[in-house]
């Protein structure tokens, strides 16, 4: 008797496709119209955030009032002769105060959301890499804004009047100088790996530029060789442009400076945030 044997094929050859080759495979494929609407969908995540917690804008709500209030009272006799005429002086800095080092918050929650591993629930996603930086960044919009509202409020409640075009104008410049700064503050947060730390770090840097500036005295008061790092602050730059808007609401060099020296932090930092972000998400 003959007994037939069914001989089993070899199986098709598997091509080995990782899930991390997937999903760089998947990243490439979006498109710069998918990466803009994923970004703003991950900066509605960070307005949503603000909304649960609103103790996220007690620093930009409560420190323009604070500085405000007590600067104008304590320095505005020395300075000026009266508080009010100090206003013009120190509002435009408070303003540029208040607004840039609050860009500081970017780095420690980017670090945060990546100590409690929401990240690597955005590396599940077949989401460009970028959105969950760029939302982050876009979403702190929203603490600029409020910042600056508060400011310009303070000051006219004790006797402020800007010139109203170039109170606008003020409040858009200083929002786009302080979205490049956080820029830096973002590679901050991928490079350290404590948000304590991104924090200590931040303000380290932030008060030495802000109070080393035009912000709160004239320079020409200062020694020389402090005018010298004074003339060549950036944050000078932005509080002189703050203050000639508000004050004759005409355009000079001083927001060009300070519009070109955004555009070079951007695009310097930006890049290298990127690559950073991308590096910490592998």
């Amino acid at each position: 008797m003959t007994t037939l044997v069914d001989t089993p094929r070899d199986p098709a050859p598997r091509t080995s496709v990782s899930v991390t080759d997937v999903r760089t495979e998947a990243t490439r494929s979006i498109g710069l119209g998918a990466t803009v609407r994923q970004s703003l969908s991950m900066g509605r995540r960070g307005v949503l955030k603000l909304r649960h917690n609103p103790e996220q804008l007690f620093d930009v709500t409560f420190m323009p009032i604070l500085f405000t209030v007590m600067f104008t009272y304590i320095f505005g006799g020395a300075v000026s002769g009266d508080v009010k005429s100090y206003l013009p002086t120190i509002i435009p800095g408070i303003l540029v105060q208040t607004v840039v080092m609050s860009s500081v918050v970017t780095g420690t929650q980017l670090r945060e959301d990546m100590e409690k591993g929401v990240f690597d629930r955005f590396r599940s996603l077949p989401i460009a890499r970028i959105s969950p930086l760029a939302g982050a960044l876009l979403a702190d919009v929203i603490r600029y804004l409020v910042a600056s509202i508060i400011t310009f409020g303070v000051g006219f409640a004790m006797g402020w009047r800007p010139h109203f075009l170039g109170a606008v104008a003020s409040i858009l410049l200083v929002g786009v100088c302080a979205f490049a700064v956080s820029w830096i503050f973002a590679l901050m947060g991928c490079l350290i790996k404590k948000s304590s730390a991104v924090q200590g770090i931040s303000m380290l840097i932030m008060f030495p530029l802000t109070f080393v500036s035009n912000a709160f005295v004239p320079v020409d008061t200062m020694p020389g060789w402090l005018q010298a790092f004074v003339k060549v602050n950036p944050i000078s730059h932005i509080v002189s442009a703050v203050r000639e808007l508000c004050s004759t609401g005409h355009v000079g060099m001083d927001v060009v400076w300070a519009l070109v020296g955004a555009a070079v932090i951007a695009v310097v930092f930006a890049p290298l945030a990127v690559a950073a972000y991308i590096r910490e998400a592998r």
